[in-house]
């Protein structure tokens, strides 16, 4: 066997151990699981999370988790704890707890806080008999499978699992506080994720920058408006509702005698529109084709206008 297919299977045996590991919790995960979360759902500050080593680096990702879903959170280093950091856990927060056997020394100074001053302990171990687990208002046992390490020795499938609980539970509450994408665009500003929510009424142009005309104005002066706003295309008024739209095919489909016509001779009747509330990524869609540009209405009256280029600035594209 080649050193290609010995790395390649040994990066297949953990996968499978992992992914094992990671079904059996799902079959066993019962009601401490949803005691959990209650305890989370009635925290008036934050969650702290704090473990030690391995289990503290999987802490640090859990709060990151809770609080990017609107969970208010915060990882909290047991030795820092045990010289100060104590004073960041208040009564009005709770705590998870990680620890894989349960008996990490470093935890006792911050599980004895907890228990001190009534602050909700939600333990995370492999042992039933341990000392984490018997001090916690919810004990949550993760199950007793191998470490995907050769020895038996890393932390391996055990960090993998703790991970996957705290997705879970951070799931779990989002869906329990009903977190929508608009709340979740709240933590997320920056970057793709904040770009895919961004709602059209965030970029669309209103007022005096939208390119209007009525449906007899003459061709001459709608095509100084469409020459004057800039976006390529004029809407057609009546009433006010947006009855049409002047784009360039439109303009070359009637070059004969355009100057002779008015706006609403040279339209394209019932043009594509969005909503400001729709995402960008939904305007996105509705530009297939050649289509640039589209009119923001309410209620059919135009309130705004949206270019492709608008999307591309926000890094929606």
């Amino acid at each position: 066997m080649s050193d290609t297919q010995k790395m390649i299977d040994a990066g297949r045996e953990v996968l499978r151990i992992e992914s094992a590991a990671l079904a059996g919790f799902a079959d066993t995960l019962g009601d401490s699981f949803a005691e959990a979360v209650q305890v989370l759902l009635a925290t008036k500050g934050r969650i702290v999370i704090s473990g030690m080593g391995k289990s503290g680096h999987v802490g640090r990702k859990m709060a990151a988790t809770f609080a990017s879903t609107g969970a208010p959170a915060q990882y909290v280093h047991p030795g820092e704890a045990s010289h100060g950091d104590l004073g960041m856990v208040t009564p009005h927060d709770s705590l998870i707890v990680l620890s894989n056997s349960g008996e990490t020394p470093e935890l006792n100074d911050i599980i004895a806080h907890s228990r001190r001053f009534t602050i909700p302990l939600i333990g995370v171990a492999k042992r039933a008999d341990s000392t984490l687990l018997k001090q916690s208002d919810v004990a949550i046992l993760l199950p007793d499978a191998p470490e995907a390490c050769p020895n038996g020795l890393a932390p391996t499938t055990s960090t993998t699992l703790t991970l996957a609980l705290g997705d879970a539970l951070a799931v779990a509450l989002m869906k329990q506080r009903d977190f929508t994408p608009e709340n979740f665009r709240v933590f997320h500003p920056g970057g793709k994720l904040g770009a895919r929510l961004v709602k059209v009424g965030d970029l669309m142009h209103s007022g005096d920058e939208m390119p209007l005309v009525a449906r007899d104005t003459p061709m001459s002066e709608t095509l100084l408006t469409i020459t004057q706003k800039g976006f390529g295309t004029a809407g057609v008024i009546e009433d006010g509702r947006l009855v049409g739209v002047i784009t360039d095919g439109d303009l070359r489909r009637n070059m004969d005698g355009l100057l002779a016509r008015s706006a609403g001779d040279v339209m394209s009747a019932n043009p594509k529109t969005i909503e400001a509330g729709e995402l960008a990524e939904a305007a996105l869609a509705r530009m297939s084709g050649r289509v640039t540009t589209l009119f923001v209405t309410q209620d059919s009256a135009p309130v705004g206008i949206v270019h492709v280029h608008d999307l591309l600035r926000a890094g929606v594209v």
